[in-house]
């Protein structure tokens, strides 16, 4: 296949910035020809993910706008249902439906993250609430009078159980792990075994990889800017009981993160775990340097076998940000790697 030419955002509301500034970067996201938008859900450490997707939602006219992601446990299925309709209903039916196990937003609230099992009957429960008839659900007879459509649903995943899972019965991936092309490569293998088990073409799947970069000519700023990030991704590893064997190596580093993380903190740029993993960590799970090197690793994670590439937008001058990426390192992505590199 040839080089991914999709491109979507990742931004959540952090307890400090208005919401009133959510419209404006939405609409300069939509202006930069990104075409999705997904929204952070965590009730502890971010400001509300619906009134946000809303105010998004009012503001721009193209872009897809969803939950990255949502869970099982702090909202009951009928509650995120009737939400994401409302998002449907004023986006003129641009919602998705983002999912996940659960992790800050559920260990905030005293939960654990949904097991498999549990999640693809939420999956199933989604796709008969969003037909709007009457369904036998939750021990009582259910009808979601918003119902409009069919909304995507789309599953976090990044191990190979969900991996498949997505495979199996949803519209799209977020693929979630790391920015390394040999890892998606490991994880698009469960994501192919999922599809051929439910018999469904690679084009009944929207896969879309997430990768967080940071662009600066000083590489040791570049990943220190990611590393809260880097060092809540690797406290997710700690439990994995399969990963890619060169990434073995790594385990020590997802122990000390697991103990030595803030869950309030977790994406904060002042974060005081950032400190826990080492530099080749960061470097592999994040892109992290300047242009010409930021540019060169995207074109190989370009190649893989993905829908669209999202980048989280991490705080710290979102705009310039969003802004660097669209005009700077998107258009290098097409160039041979022997000219980007200058």
């Amino acid at each position: 296949m040839g080089l991914v030419n999709r491109w979507g955002l990742s931004l959540g509301v952090s307890p400090r910035e208005p919401l009133t500034n959510v419209p404006a970067l939405a609409a300069l996201g939509e202006a930069l020809g990104f075409e999705a938008l997904w929204y952070i859900d965590f009730q502890l450490g971010m400001k509300d993910v619906y009134a946000a997707m809303y105010l998004a939602a009012q503001a721009t006219s193209r872009m897809e706008i969803g939950s990255a992601v949502t869970n099982l446990q702090t909202r009951h299925p009928t509650v995120t249902a009737n939400a994401t309709a409302a998002l449907d209903e004023l986006s003129g039916g641009r919602a998705l439906l983002g999912l996940g196990a659960g992790w800050s937003a559920v260990l905030g609230a005293g939960y654990q993250p949904a097991r498999m099992p549990q999640i693809r009957a939420g999956i199933a429960e989604f796709r008969r609430l969003f037909t709007g008839e009457e369904q036998e659900l939750y021990g009582t007879t259910v009808k979601l009078a918003t119902a409009r459509r069919q909304v995507p649903i789309y599953l976090a995943a990044s191990q190979p159980g969900m991996l498949r899972l997505a495979g199996e019965v949803c519209d799209g991936l977020i693929l979630l792990g790391a920015a390394d092309p040999d890892f998606c490569r490991w994880q698009l293998d469960y994501v192919y075994q999922g599809l051929e088990r439910a018999g469904r073409d690679r084009g009944d799947l929207t896969i879309d990889l997430f990768v967080t970069m940071s662009v600066d000519l000083d590489e040791a700023k570049a990943r220190a800017d990611v590393a809260a990030w880097a060092t809540a991704q690797a406290a997710t590893f700690e439990s994995w009981k399969t990963m890619p064997p060169s990434w073995e190596r790594f385990r020590p580093q997802f122990a000390a993160a697991r103990g030595g993380y803030e869950l309030v903190e977790h994406l904060s740029l002042h974060a005081g775990h950032k400190a826990v993993v080492t530099d080749e960590f960061i470097s592999a799970i994040a892109v992290p340097g300047p242009v010409e090197l930021c540019a060169e690793r995207l074109r190989a994670l370009a190649t893989l076998d993905v829908d669209r590439l999202t980048f989280p937008i991490l705080s710290g001058g979102r705009e310039r940000r969003m802004r660097e990426i669209a005009e700077t390192i998107i258009p290098l992505v097409g160039e041979p790697a022997a000219t980007v590199r200058g």
